[in-house]
């Protein structure tokens, strides 16, 4: 199969579609692969690494998608890309549909693409095979994140995480006990804040309280997500529902009811945020003050992490990236019902993709 890697065009997009251990994988079961000129740059990786594991390096980012019958993105392609993509193509990448907007989604359907997003794979128990590794590495960024705009001159209160001799801790609170809420409530903890996770979910809440004594733990009540966040020096959005967009579970009036100058994380803002108060923003100006409180929103945390999150992403997406390339996504789909669950468009049609802006899609 012809493989294409184009440059992530979004700003401060660092990372990279494979690294060149993976293309070395490709190329070693007779796969062609194409990759961007400085792709990989990002990520610490120049086009001699590539080269080296016997890809070609093109020059343009039409070739670089004209070219491949596979595209392996990291980021949702711009409407742009989407057009130079060949029809009857496949798509990888964190495509995150249910946030975009109608006309991505109607060029994918027009041009028959089979989009296959990353963040809806899932193992035999729901676990979220690919997505997983990045949660885990946004959750232990959220402490050091949360530390810097805590301080007086980024706008914030004017406090440390541990507290100090006589002062009490910060008070961190985590609404969403599931993957990137639990590595956040570890890092938080781990940095001295005292941490409450809430969740609605009675066994995420048990298993937290098992592995990390000292959170507190509540569920995910209005009323008790309101009282939590008035407290709170800090509230980290960890809220997500696969394929949808995230729920809202922090209102407008609970963020006016919280202490000025507190900071709110919402790592659940690449799904449409489920604070209500958020916006997306970049690493170049990842805050905004709303209602007197500190918004970080930036979609792609793990980007400034880039050479980690790379090798992450390889050990954890090879599996499915080689069993398409491969095999077809045909075959893909008829073998493996992780990939089958992670088509969104195909054939034209809408699959496993809840919403469209707002509208039901086939599941």
């Amino acid at each position: 199969m012809n493989i294409g890697i184009p440059k992530e065009s979004r700003p401060f997009e660092y990372r990279v579609g494979l690294s060149p251990a993976g293309v070395e994988i490709l190329t070693r079961l007779g796969h062609q692969v194409v990759v961007e000129h400085d792709a990989g740059m990002g990520a610490g990786f120049a086009d001699r690494e590539y080269e080296k594991v016997g890809a070609r390096i093109v020059f343009s980012p039409q070739e670089a998608f004209g070219r491949a019958d596979f595209v392996l993105k990291i980021a949702r392609p711009l409407k742009e890309e989407l057009e130079w993509i060949n029809d009857g193509a496949i798509l990888a990448g964190f495509l995150h549909l249910a946030s975009a907007s109608q006309d991505q989604i109607d060029l994918l359907l027009q041009k028959k693409i089979s989009a296959f997003a990353y963040e809806q794979i899932a193992d035999a128990q729901g676990g979220r095979t690919v997505l997983r590794p990045f949660s885990l590495i946004c959750g232990s960024m959220v402490a050091q994140i949360a530390a810097r705009w805590l301080q007086t001159n980024r706008g914030g209160k004017g406090i440390l995480l541990s507290g100090a001799p006589g002062v009490p801790p910060a008070e961190a609170v985590i609404v969403g006990g599931g993957t990137v809420g639990t590595s956040a409530a570890r890092a938080m903890q781990n940095a001295g804040a005292h941490v409450t996770v809430l969740d609605k979910s009675m066994a995420a809440l048990e298993r937290i309280h098992k592995e990390l004594p000292g959170v507190t733990t509540m569920m995910a009540t209005q009323r008790n997500i309101q009282r939590a966040t008035a407290y709170a020096d800090v509230v980290v959005g960890a809220a997500l529902v696969s394929g949808q967009r995230a729920p809202i579970v922090v209102t407008r009036e609970m963020v006016r009811g919280m202490k000025p100058r507190s900071v709110i994380i919402d790592v659940s803002i690449d799904q449409g945020g489920c604070v209500e108060t958020s916006r997306p923003t970049m690493h170049d100006a990842p805050t905004f003050i709303e209602e007197n409180i500190v918004h970080y929103c930036v979609p792609n945390i793990t980007s400034v992490v880039a050479r980690t999150a790379s090798r992450v992403f390889l050990n954890s997406a090879i599996p499915y990236i080689v069993e398409i390339a491969d095999n077809g996504v045909e075959a893909a789909m008829k073998n493996n019902a992780s990939i089958e669950a992670a088509l969104n468009t195909h054939r034209g049609e809408a699959l496993h993709l809840v919403r469209l802006n707002g509208a039901e899609a086939k599941q």
